[in-house]
């Protein structure tokens, strides 16, 4: 195997590596937006709905939306630990 195979298979297995961290933490932080979002519109179109729903809506927006920046946050720290020339799968 060439040179420029072995680097090619060690680039996408470090990256496959970086885009596996904290795949949890970013599919609740999704479906947290996913939620907040549908409790918002149904508390602006369904009239008995309670109006804390919709409070309560956007505090699980936000806290969607802190989990993701976590998320970014994280991976970029461990992206500079770990930097591509020094890594080994």
């Amino acid at each position: 195997m060439s040179d420029e195979q072995e680097l090619l298979k060690r680039r996408i297995a470090y990256i496959d590596a970086l885009r596996g961290l904290y795949r949890l933490e970013r599919l609740i932080g999704f479906l947290l937006i996913l939620l907040g979002v549908g409790l918002t519109l149904g508390g602006w179109f369904v009239r008995p709905w309670p109006h804390v729903m919709i409070t309560i809506g956007w505090v699980l927006v936000a806290i969607g939306w802190v989990l993701f920046v976590y998320v970014i946050w994280r991976r970029t720290a461990w992206r500079k630990a770990n930097p591509f020339e020094s890594w080994t799968p």
